[in-house]
């Protein structure tokens, strides 16, 4: 029988991790994703013991979060789990409920700030329309990014989350790379110019 090959979504044997100035963006293959639907007449579950978020919010508990989709709709989380059975598992605890598994039709990408949200904000600001004074950690948005749909989530001040269609996956990190790179290549420029002053 002939080995197969796995590759990313980004068609690569590895995930992809790139760093520019204080920021990194890293491919999360090991992310798996659910969609949660409360079915007419049913009460919200709690899976795995946290409570579903309120819509504009994410929430983090014992290794799986969930953010707000829609009306009584949830994406749920799962980090490590891709190779897993998951929405098996959270059917389990969400018996009335409609799951569907997501993880291969989404992409999500991990961009980390090294030095505060300053970084992290100011590559935002370029790429979604997002208002970013009331965008904190544990908020979460559909916006658009060029001409592509996807979900913004912040994990922490210095962490955020998109998440694109799998199909989209080389033009969503296309986008992430050209504004950071634009971004690092603005930072050197603005600091020889200021060395120059002095």
């Amino acid at each position: 029988m002939t080995d197969l090959i796995v590759f990313t979504a980004l068609g690569a044997e590895k995930p992809c991790l790139a760093s520019f100035g204080a920021l990194s963006i890293r491919e999360n293959v090991d992310l798996a994703l659910a969609s949660l639907a409360l079915r007419r007449g049913a009460i919200q579950p709690t899976p795995f013991g946290f409570h579903l978020p309120e819509p504009g919010r994410w929430v983090a508990g014992q290794g799986v979060a969930a953010f707000w989709v829609g009306p009584d709709q949830w994406m749920i989380e799962a980090e490590g789990r891709a190779e897993e059975h998951f929405a098996a598992d959270l059917k389990q605890t969400s018996p009335d409920c409609s799951v569907t598994e997501q993880t291969d039709g989404w992409i999500g990408f991990e961009v980390v700030s090294r030095a505060g949200t300053a970084p992290l904000d100011e590559l935002l600001s370029k790429l979604v329309n997002i208002d970013l004074a009331d965008f904190g950690p544990g908020r979460a948005t559909r916006t658009g990014l060029e001409h592509m749909s996807c979900y913004v989530i912040r994990r922490s001040e210095a962490h955020v989350a998109l998440l694109g269609a799998r199909s989209f996956a080389a033009s969503l990190w296309h986008a992430l790379e050209t504004a950071a790179k634009r971004l690092q290549e603005g930072n050197v420029t603005k600091r020889s110019h200021i060395s120059r002053l002095d």
